[in-house]
C-alpha cells in the first residue's frame, strides 16, 4: 500500500472534495500543472455529502488518464462505502454523507447490474492508497499515531485519527500532509499540514504545491 519515487516537478497535495464536483474542476483549472513534470495527489474523500460524487469519481478518473502518475489516497469515506457494499454498516454509512452517494449514482444509473456503482468506478476504489512518502514529506489521509513509524501504522489511524495526532507535537521524520479535520485555512505546523478546509461546508478546496509550499484555492 505504500508508494513512494523520485520526480523532478512540483507536487500538487489536493484536500477532501465530498463529491464537490465544480470546485474540483475549478481547483485544477487554476493551478499551473506541467503534464510532462507535475505531480498529482489527492488526499482521499472525494465521496459522500456532497451532491456529485459520481461526477466526482468520474472526472477523477480521467484525469488519471492526463497524469498517469497521480496518486489516489484513501479516505474513511471510502472505507465507509466499502463496508456497505459489504452490507454492513448500511444505517451508519448513509447518515454520515454516504446517502448523497447513493443517490448521486443512482441518478446516473442505467439499470445493467445490481449496483448503481459501475466497476470502472469500483476499480478506482479499490486501487487507492493508504499513504505516500515523498523525499521530503508523508501523505495520509487522516494523520499518523505518534511515536508510531509510517511502515507500521494501522489503517484505523491513517484513516480515522484525529486530537491524538492534531495535538502532536512530535515529530514523525517527515512533515505530513493530511486532511479529514476541516480548518478554516490550512493548518501549517513543523510537523504537520492540513489540507482539508471544508470545500463541502461552503468554504474553499484547497491545493498545496510543494516544494514550493504554495497554497491555491477554489
Amino acid at each position: 500500500m505504500r508508494r513512494s519515487d523520485r520526480h523532478s516537478g512540483s507536487l500538487f497535495a489536493i484536500g477532501d472534495i465530498h463529491g464537490c464536483y465544480e470546485a474540483l474542476r475549478a481547483l485544477i483549472e487554476r493551478l499551473p500543472l506541467q503534464p510532462e513534470r507535475d505531480r498529482l495527489l489527492f488526499i482521499g474523500d472525494y465521496i459522500d455529502r456532497g451532491l456529485h460524487s459520481f461526477e466526482v469519481v468520474q472526472y477523477l478518473i480521467a484525469l488519471r488518464q492526463s497524469y498517469p502518475g497521480s496518486i489516489f489516497l484513501k479516505g474513511n469515506h471510502e472505507w465507509m462505502l466499502e463496508t456497505y457494499l459489504e452490507g454492513k454498516d448500511r444505517l451508519s454509512y448513509l447518515q454520515n454523507g454516504g446517502l448523497q452517494t447513493m443517490e448521486s449514482y443512482l441518478a446516473h444509473h442505467t439499470g445493467g447490474g445490481n449496483s448503481p456503482i459501475p466497476a470502472e468506478h469500483r476499480a478506482f476504489f479499490s486501487s487507492l492508497h493508504l499513504y505516500y512518502e515523498s523525499e521530503s514529506h508523508y501523505f495520509v489521509h487522516a494523520g499518523m499515531r505518534p511515536g508510531v513509524p509510517l511502515a507500521d501504522q494501522r489503517e484505523e489511524d491513517l484513516l480515522w485519527i484525529r486530537e491524538a495526532f492534531i495535538e502532536s507535537k512530535a515529530a514523525f521524520g517527515k512533515p505530513v500532509v493530511f486532511g479529514h479535520t476541516a480548518f478554516s485555512e490550512p493548518l501549517v505546523q513543523p510537523n504537520k499540514i492540513g489540507i482539508d478546509t471544508g470545500a463541502v461546508y461552503g468554504n474553499r478546496l484547497t491545493c498545496l504545491r510543494l516544494p514550493e509550499m504554495e497554497f491555491f484555492q477554489a
